[in-house]
């Protein structure tokens, strides 16, 4: 089997291989190819990536290269988890917002809108060079924003799932405080990607939600970084990046007080490279896990293994995933792209059927949804005003003077990655 990942020099990568080595008995991978422009730091990446496998005892082969169809060329999955225009980039998008009063992040609001135009053409081209390699293959997303981008891919018709580590964080997070395996945890994660809620966790076929909150509320409340009150009030855990829109305006002045996420990870990355290049290192170093990203190689092995029928013998598997509609949330097209529990299979994820979701949620699901169809419309087809009308309807901003001196802002920080300007 073999496995390519684009974006391979990122500072992610050693914990996407420290899963492959851990879980070799789930996905059995022969070869690993790192893939990027970046020669110098793909080869500090790609010789850690070596070291971890060779550690731990694994078989496979990890190679590295700049040249993308090379890379893909044989490839049964492709992951992606690219970033276009760097930390430089992601810094501005969550700088510039911030002067037009608006939350700066490079998921949500006009920074995510303006990720969202650099990666969706990069991210189809690469797409269409594996389907001309190889049809059969399958592209498994990590990069954001993952729901426009998974959309993106859909539409075009690839053999596409998104994937992100918010579920299986919170799995995973919630069987510590319970003290039970994780495998035991079921979630009822239900959403747009970084706009979920989990609405019952399960141990034994009974919702202990209630019980979790009641516990451990503090602890919960802390994580997510809301008040104890409103979970409780809710009686669901929204995810951390529902605080960009329940708390907005003090995340602003929390925003404008300190440093960009940006820097801070910009340091980190420095610091994490100088690590990767010692020789001795063989193992993920404890620094990544500040990174960001926790678990992400193993919800990323657990979905490629069920794509490929590894390890599964073709039976399907249950994981919360990035995929088509399909009707799971019927006030949705089906052709938009929800994060929910699916069952995955060689032919793909299958959505699970959703309990009616609550006004409260659904309004806010369907909003969004309005504005990831208009910002896939921008980055296909480009033009200022479609940039605006995407800014217009976002729930955060929403107002004309706002998403005209937004759409100015945003494009003037990112003309060198808009091919229409």
């Amino acid at each position: 089997m073999k496995l390519a990942v684009v974006g391979g020099g990122s500072t992610y990568t050693p914990e996407l291989v420290d899963g492959f080595a851990r879980l070799r008995d789930v996905l059995p991978v022969e070869e690993l190819v790192l893939v990027d422009p970046a020669a110098e730091r793909l080869e500090v990446v790609g010789g850690l990536a070596r070291r971890i496998l060779a550690a731990q005892g694994h078989p496979g082969r990890v190679t590295w290269t700049a040249d993308l169809d090379a890379g893909v060329d044989g490839a049964d999955a492709v992951l992606l988890q690219l970033r276009v225009g760097g930390q430089a980039a992601r810094e501005r998008d969550e700088t510039w917002p911030l002067e037009c009063g608006c939350v700066g992040q490079e998921t949500t609001g006009a920074g995510g809108l303006a990720k969202a135009l650099r990666t969706v053409p990069v991210v189809l081209d690469i797409a269409e060079r594996v389907r001309r390699r190889n049809p059969s293959a399958w592209l498994v997303d990590f990069t954001n924003p993952v729901g426009i981008v998974t959309r993106a891919l859909l539409t075009a018709g690839h053999r596409a799932v998104g994937l992100c580590n918010v579920a299986i964080g919170f799995q995973r997070k919630f069987a510590a405080l319970l003290g039970v395996a994780p495998h035991e945890v079921a979630l009822e994660h239900v959403g747009l990607n970084h706009l979920t809620w989990e609405r019952s966790v399960r141990v034994g076929g009974r919702d202990v939600l209630p019980d979790l909150l009641a516990e451990h509320g503090d602890a919960v409340a802390a994580d997510v970084r809301m008040p104890r009150a409103l979970l409780d009030r809710l009686g669901v855990v929204p995810s951390y990046y529902l605080r960009y829109f329940y708390q907005h305006d003090e995340v602003v002045r929390e925003l404008r007080g300190k440093r960009s996420r940006a820097a801070e990870v910009a340091e980190m990355e420095r610091r994490l490279l100088e690590m990767y290049a010692h020789p001795g290192l063989t193992e993920k170093p404890e620094l990544l896990a500040r990174r960001g990203g926790a678990f992400y190689s193993e919800a990323a092995v657990a979905l490629t293994a069920s794509l490929l029928g590894a390890g599964t013998g073709g039976v399907q598997d249950v994981q919360v995933v990035n995929t088509l509609n399909n009707g799971a949330l019927p006030f949705l097209p089906d052709d938009a792209v929800v994060e929910v529990p699916a069952t995955v299979d060689t032919g793909g994820a299958h959505p699970l059927p959703v309990r009616p979701l609550e006004p409260l949620y659904a309004g806010l699901v369907a909003a969004v949804t309005a504005y990831e169809h208009l910002a896939l419309e921008a980055a296909l087809r480009g033009g200022r005003d479609r940039v605006f009308r995407a800014l217009l309807a976002h729930p955060l901003i929403g107002q004309v003077d706002r998403a005209e001196k937004l759409t100015d802002a945003l494009v003037a920080h990112n003309r060198e990655h808009l091919a229409w300007t």
